[in-house]
């Protein structure tokens, strides 16, 4: 077994099934051991400040990643085959499943029988050159096997640590803080970070209590009124020094929690007028041009499924200046009737990509040029599956333990700041999904997607370093 790690959060894994197996009751007890916390300087990824926008997306349940986009990999991985007419040049398994695309010859206009293919749309597989995908993302790459519990993945997922103190987006609001300080100063309202999925991502405790993002819940803000006008300002004092009465008799320990509160009510009354605006009324049906696309074709190229909804609110929030949506999509649990159930499953995922594709494209920024120059998509899941040897298992499913097939979350990237086409970090060997090559840490990724997006190196995982090579440095 070859196994080198140092620092940074990456290492070289060469790991066959026996290896796995033998590392027994040593393997277990390190997935939950401390976690040796190392101080980090500055951020190093080469491409800081890429990322204006980032769409984070979850693959709910458990996502068989090599079903998708590791699919060059045996049978037993990827029971349903590799893609035809693969652009050239792209290194990463593209699976057949991408190809699946009955999304493109929906109409799109009913005046000129235009369908979505006219508009752009296209099967995932002929976008391939313009994705990336990490094969052998892994929560913890010290450890002897994969964690393969729903709970503990998710929170790692979330958070990063089992128990984490900070949801990855409460990490970047944190992250960003001097960015919102000095546009408040500046007289700009800058919408936050939204959460559209698991309130962990959400999480934050201690220090990071105030930097809580939204959590949204409905998808929308079409019920959404404006105050008629600010209070004078008498009740202005009272609600100010009934506030401070009320946070001065807490115990110092709760103070921050309190600030929070007092904190997001204020923001909500600032924001008010942005969430009653018509752009967010994104099931409005209008065709009024807002970055250079109107609602109307919005909701024609993403459908009418609930991450639909989701996709089309985070363009418009983007508009405002939200910097990260997060969403979860799907639900890929498939323990029985996975060979019948995921090719219409991953159809949805493939519009969504290739809606996103489409409308980052077409819509300008208001910083110049378009969404898509400014903006990366991420996918990824709490942690893949296995069928155990089989293409499924008994009941044509899949699972999770703690193998290979489990551990290795393959996570596709993709947007401007992103070079298509290539494989990230380490590869995997079609026979027994072995590492070949630099192992990177799930919290490495993140880090680097927070250094992108410019937060301060404060919030990054001190363990952790950056994936040299995801993002396209600037010029």
């Amino acid at each position: 077994m070859e196994h080198k790690y140092n620092r940074y959060g990456s290492s070289r894994i060469r790991l066959t099934r026996r290896h796995l197996l033998g590392l027994g009751v040593g393997a277990a007890a390190a997935l939950t051991a401390p976690h040796i916390w190392i101080p980090k300087a500055q951020a190093a990824s080469g491409a800081r400040g890429a990322i204006k926008h980032l769409v984070y997306v979850r693959l709910s349940g458990g996502f068989r990643f090599p079903t998708a986009f590791n699919g060059d990999v045996a049978d037993e991985f990827n029971p349903f085959g590799v893609a035809a007419g693969v652009a050239d040049g792209v290194q990463w398994g593209v699976s057949d499943l991408l190809s699946r695309a009955g999304y493109l010859s929906e109409v799109a206009n009913q005046a000129d029988g235009s369908t979505l293919s006219d508009l752009g749309m296209r099967a995932v597989s002929a976008l391939a050159d313009q994705i990336s995908v990490m094969p052998t993302v892994d929560h913890e790459p010290l450890a002897g096997r994969a964690d393969g519990n729903h709970t503990t993945g998710l929170e790692r997922y979330l958070t990063g640590y089992v128990n984490g103190e900070a949801g990855i987006f409460t990490r970047i609001m944190r992250g960003l803080a001097t960015r919102y300080d000095q546009a408040l100063k500046d007289g700009v309202l800058l919408l936050p970070a939204f959460v559209m999925g698991s309130s962990a991502m959400a999480r934050g405790l201690g220090d990071y209590a105030e930097f809580r993002p939204p959590i949204l819940s409905g998808a929308g803000f079409d019920r959404f009124a404006a105050r008629e006008a600010d209070p004078p300002d008498w009740a202005r004092r009272m609600i100010t020094e009934t506030d401070t009465r009320m946070r001065d008799r807490q115990h110092p320990a709760l103070r921050g929690q309190i600030d929070a509160f007092i904190q997001t009510r204020a923001a909500t009354a600032a924001y008010s007028e942005v969430f009653a605006s018509e752009t967010l009324r994104i099931d409005n049906d209008s065709d009024e041009l807002v970055d250079g696309v109107s609602n109307r074709t919005l909701a024609r190229l993403f459908g009418d499924s609930s991450e639909s909804a989701d996709a089309r609110l985070a363009l418009r929030l983007f508009h405002h200046g939200c910097p990260a949506v997060y969403l979860d999509q799907g639900g890929y649990d498939y323990h029985s009737d996975e060979e019948m159930n995921l090719p219409g499953a991953m159809e949805r995922a493939n519009r969504l990509i290739s809606a996103l594709f489409v409308a980052l494209q077409m819509m300008d920024h208001p910083e110049g040029g378009k969404y898509w120059d400014h903006t990366v998509v991420v996918f990824g899941s709490e942690f893949s599956r296995t069928a155990g040897g089989s293409r499924f298992n008994s009941a044509r499913g899949s699972d999770h333990s703690g193998d290979n097939a489990t551990r290795w979350m393959s996570m596709p990237f993709f947007g401007g700041p992103v070079p298509g086409g290539r494989i990230v970090g380490a590869s995997t060997a079609r026979a027994d999904l072995a590492a070949e090559g630099t192992v990177y840490s799930y919290r490495a990724v993140v880090n680097t997607l927070m250094d992108g997006l410019g937060c301060d190196p404060e919030v990054f995982f001190p363990g952790d370093d950056f994936v040299p090579d995801l993002l396209e440095e600037k010029a």
